[in-house]
């Protein structure tokens, strides 16, 4: 990061500032909770959470120091659930990422399309503006293929899979047509969730590196792994 946009000392201290002003109010919270699901302990907590994110991020973009706050993802974030305990209608909000990692065989499978969609079209005279470019094709294909055909055939579409989210919210009545489709994420009431799930290549490498640290001998030397394992 250049000189001209890293955080002032200042920063940095008000920041550190903030962590203990957000440490005392959820302690504050805690001490006069009401029960399991006390709403002050949720909203504490999430204030705690976000001063200690913007500290960690201050404090390594000044000093490239990093501090041992880890913040739980995933479910336990979520607040209580408050909705009906008899949804007569649910949302289902899915985002799955992906990575343009083979844009010639991308082109080729819109170019395929195309084709069969003009009659009498070879591949070549199928191939007009709107496959030839990466943008293009990507148009063509999501709207030939169903999302979740296209997830479980990415390779083929020269794509690779990144991180992907499904979250399940419950509604006391439908929505209106076309009421939320052009802010589809922004009308999710966390406290109506009923699941979530996640899937990114971090739980992987953290599932990794516990399994390495139990394959280590009580010193940490990889020669008291298995001769097997040691060769992969």
């Amino acid at each position: 990061m250049s000189d001209a946009v890293q955080p002032t000392a200042a920063e940095v201290r008000a920041a550190a500032e903030a962590v203990k002003a957000a440490l005392d109010r959820h302690l504050a919270a805690v001490e006069r909770r009401t029960g399991d699901d006390d709403p002050d302990v949720y909203e504490a907590f999430n204030e705690l959470a976000a001063a200690a994110e913007e500290y960690d991020e201050l404090l390594y973009d000044r000093y490239d120091e990093v501090t041992p706050f880890e913040i739980p993802g995933g479910d336990d974030t979520l607040p209580p659930y408050t909705g009906p305990e008899e949804p007569n209608a649910l949302s289902v909000v899915i985002r799955r990422d992906y990575a343009v990692v083979e844009p010639q065989r991308l082109l080729a499978q819109a170019q395929r399309v195309e084709a069969v969609e003009e009659d009498g079209a070879t591949v070549s005279e199928g191939f007009d503006a709107a496959a030839g470019t990466v943008h293009g094709a990507l148009g063509v294909l999501f709207g030939e293929f169903e999302p979740d055909e296209i997830a479980t055939r990415h390779k083929e579409f020269g794509l690779e899979e990144g991180d992907s989210t499904l979250w399940v919210t419950a509604a006391d009545e439908p929505a209106e047509p076309g009421e939320w489709l052009e802010t589809p994420f922004e009308s999710i009431d966390p406290q109506r969730v009923v699941c979530r799930f996640d899937v990114s290549a971090v739980f992987d490498e953290d599932a990794d590196d516990d399994d390495l640290e139990d394959d280590l001998g009580s010193d940490g030397d990889l020669d008291s792994l298995d001769p097997l394992d040691a060769d992969h």
